[in-house]
């Protein structure tokens, strides 16, 4: 299952997991990422507190958190190669995974064509 946030987080739901990254539409806005601060496994968030940042040559952001949960995985490719999220956004440059405290609260979020509707 796939769902997206309106901060531009993407999530790839599996049984109580989710692979989480930004979008392509985040990616392109922020341009050549050169940096990004992954949380640490084993961290409790709760959604909407920041997860992790990126940097890129124009800014910083944050990467939010979409739903509750524990981080159980990061992407440590992405210390050195923080490109690959340019690159790969919606696949191999995904941040982090969350073992979701409740897998029902995924049916707030929406779907693709809700966010590609959004984004316009």
């Amino acid at each position: 299952m796939l769902k997206f946030t309106e901060d531009h987080e993407w999530l790839s739901i599996k049984g109580g997991t989710a692979t989480v990254g930004i979008t392509r539409y985040a990616s392109d806005l922020l341009g050549d990422l050169v940096f990004v601060d992954l949380p640490a496994v084993g961290t409790v968030l709760e959604k909407g507190e920041t997860a992790a940042t990126v940097e890129s040559v124009k800014a910083a952001s944050d990467v939010y958190c979409p739903l509750a949960g524990e981080i159980v995985a990061v992407n440590e490719l992405l210390h050195s190669d923080p490109a690959m999220i340019n690159r790969s956004p919606e696949s191999e440059g995904w941040f982090f995974r969350l073992r979701l405290a409740n897998v029902d609260d995924a049916a707030a979020l929406m779907d693709e064509a809700a966010y590609l509707a959004m984004v316009g």
